[in-house]
């Protein structure tokens, strides 16, 4: 029930927070990257683009959802997972072509929406205040069955002491990107998104954040390789990833970088 309401409050957000499959048209290869890339790898493809002329299809979503549709066979030529761990099965199972790369660690935020009676604070102190009062009516996560952005978020309102009481008002995003729809939907206090989302000109005016402490939950080490496959198209944009511009978009979008060879 309070998904269905939601869904109602994020129909002016869905062009900001475009996801979903990409299979259609060109020949040009489909990657597969965790929602929290959104703005950050489509400006990456966009650069990439303007200086090769070569096209890349950007599908953005859930780092446990792709992981299934790529055992299933989904024509994907590379994965960049919000977790590193992914990467390692499928490499286990013969489906990529190494143990690829790690491109970003990545960071949590609490964001609420301009007007929420949240005020968010590295430390949830106010959500736990206002769970305590009454306050909280919903809160938005990334399922942390299957998104790692959840899955970080579930530990650190675990470390908090507040995972329990807030199950009544928790809403699960399919991704962290819808999950950040329903935080800032105006029908939610808050949630808890990816920093790469908070810091997106698109995203950054609809509300505040605040960083949570990366020593409260495992890191989001996020990986990326080549899939079994993949063609000359998808092999230059992953060694673009490592190139200095977009090492410095991802900068931009709040990712610590590994050290470039």
């Amino acid at each position: 029930m309070i998904l269905h309401h939601l869904r109602r409050f994020c129909f002016g957000l869905i062009a900001v927070f475009a996801t979903g499959p990409a299979f259609a048209q060109s020949d040009a290869p489909v990657i597969a990257a965790a929602s929290d890339l959104q703005f950050a790898v489509t400006e990456i493809a966009e650069a990439f683009t303007a200086q090769t002329g070569m096209d890349v299809r950007l599908s953005f979503g859930s780092t446990g959802n792709f992981a299934r549709q790529i055992r299933e066979g989904a024509p994907f030529e590379i994965f960049m997972a919000a977790d590193e761990d992914f990467i390692a099965d499928l490499h286990q199972e013969g489906l990529t072509r190494d143990a690829g790369d790690l491109y970003g660690i990545g960071r949590i935020v609490v964001m609420a929406p301009h007007g929420s009676s949240l005020t968010p604070d590295a430390t949830l102190d106010n959500l736990s205040a206002l769970l305590a009062s009454g306050g909280v009516t919903r809160f938005a996560i990334a399922n942390p069955d299957h998104a790692p952005y959840g899955m970080r978020a579930r530990e650190a309102l675990i470390a908090k002491g507040i995972w329990d009481d807030l199950q009544p008002f928790m809403v699960l995003g399919e991704n962290v990107s819808q999950a950040a729809q329903f935080a800032l939907s105006g029908n939610a206090e808050g949630g808890i998104i990816a920093y790469s989302l908070a810091l997106a000109p698109q995203v950054a005016p609809r509300g505040t954040y605040a960083l949570i402490p990366e020593d409260w939950h495992a890191p989001l080490r996020q990986r990326m390789a080549l899939l079994n496959g993949a063609g000359d198209v998808a092999e230059a944009f992953y060694a673009y990833m490592n190139a200095p511009a977009a090492r410095e978009i991802m900068e931009r979008y709040g990712f610590d970088l590994p050290e470039a060879d």
